[in-house]
């Protein structure tokens, strides 16, 4: 049981649906969990403290400030607690300030606050959820990293059909033991993965360098998406300004033939992805003093750096069950980088035209098409990397599973 001994926080906001958190809360219990909510002020419109409290076997949480928390700051000693967090019914409203990052009662500091995962559970009008605003804060709200349960198609309380139906109670609970059941996977099987990020520095002399435009951002956020899925996660990574989160061990590197020893050094791994942009060539020598304008200076020799992502690929005892490249192009985007798939025996290529401006090298956003051996591709349009990152770690969990099963 995949819910067993977890703990879950839920948040109760004000809608109608509402009154379906009362069955979250009493299958929860069936599932073994324990639970505390925090009860909205608008929720309790429509359901009672009380009702709940009875159920959940726990005090409600209603007030930022409660004199019942003996000295205790519950926005924090909440979020701390729970293993998870539901929002339900997260409302327009709802979405709303939490796209804006508003901190005004308990609820939306706790979840400004957390370091757990939060799953929202929509609830509204369909027009309020197909509203460009909505929408908005919808895409908004995934690049921070929250979860979505839903919307359905359905009839809804006010009596038309659409999209924005909440997700039934057994939905909710299927979807939270979904992510349990492959976190705790990962984390008892003690699966590791290592991810190359950045550029490298081939330096001329100890103030020139061959380099390129890579920030680093992407391979950085896939890192952060496998330690959520309990994936024990080194990051290799190239210089970059990336304040790096404690939640994943960094490697820091400048040369690719540093990057190349390292990841050596942490070999074997269950997982690998390659997604530095390593420079292919490196100056033969390197002048220990800066070269002036005066000297004669004919040409730099070049040798080539070792290919990473080929050594994983072709060398059987250091193979990764799971190995995945990135291949930046400018042209025949997508037959360029099945090609490279092939060559260097990926299982998984990620192709992205640097070409393009506002995607790519060092900004923020990303658009790629995501292939496998299997000829399935993905294509996701222009958007952050934060969210490009969480459908790419989906894909490497789901892949890695299927791989673990054939084994099997």
């Amino acid at each position: 049981m995949n819910l067993k001994n977890k703990k879950i926080l839920l948040i109760v906001g004000g809608g109608i649906s509402a009154y379906k958190s009362l069955d979250v809360i009493r299958l929860l219990q069936r599932k073994g969990s324990s639970v505390k909510v925090i009860l909205t002020k608008t929720g309790k419109k429509f359901v009672t403290p009380l009702s709940i409290s009875s159920l959940s076997k726990n005090r409600v949480f209603e007030d930022t400030f409660d004199e019942k928390s003996d000295g205790k700051m519950d926005h924090i000693s909440l979020s701390r607690w729970a293993d998870a967090i539901l929002v339900l019914p997260t409302t327009a409203n709802l979405m709303s300030k939490l796209a804006r990052g508003a901190a005004n009662d308990l609820a939306t500091t706790v979840l400004l606050a957390a370091d757990k995962e939060v799953f929202l559970i929509p609830a509204m009008n369909v027009r309020m959820w197909i509203h460009q605003a909505t929408q908005k804060n919808f895409n908004a709200l995934f690049s921070y990293g929250y979860k979505f349960i839903g919307p359905e198609d359905g009839e809804m309380a006010c009596g038309e059909y659409g999209k924005g139906k909440m997700s039934s109670p057994r939905q909710i609970i299927s979807c939270l033991e979904k992510y349990f059941r492959d976190k705790d996977f990962f984390k008892k099987k003690k699966i590791k993965a290592i991810v190359t990020t950045g550029p490298t520095k081939e330096y001329i002399d100890p103030v020139r360098f061959i380099s390129n435009e890579s920030s680093g951002k992407q391979g950085y956020e896939i890192a952060l998406e496998l330690a959520r899925l309990g994936i024990k996660t080194t990051l290799i990574s190239g210089p970059t300004n990336i304040n790096y989160s404690k939640d994943i061990k960094v490697k820091k590197v400048i040369s690719g033939k540093q990057m190349f020893n390292i990841v050596r050094k942490n070999l074997p791994t269950d997982i690998a992805v390659c997604s530095a942009a390593v420079s292919d060539f490196r100056p033969l020598t390197k002048n220990k003093e800066k070269i002036k304008k005066k000297q004669k200076f004919d040409e730099i020799k070049l040798e080539k750096n070792s290919d990473i992502l080929e050594f994983l690929g072709k060398n059987n005892r250091y193979k990764p069950k799971l190995l995945v490249g990135f291949s930046a192009e400018t042209e025949n985007i997508l037959n360029n980088s099945i090609e490279k798939m092939k060559d260097k025996f990926c299982d998984i290529i990620v192709a992205n035209d640097v070409s393009k401006k506002g995607t790519g090298f060092n900004v923020d956003f990303n658009e790629v098409t995501i292939i496998d051996r299997k000829g399935n591709t993905h294509k996701i349009k222009k958007n952050s990397k934060k969210f490009i990152a969480s459908i790419i770690a989906k894909k490497i969990m789901n892949s890695f599973l299927d791989i673990k099963k054939n084994l099997n």
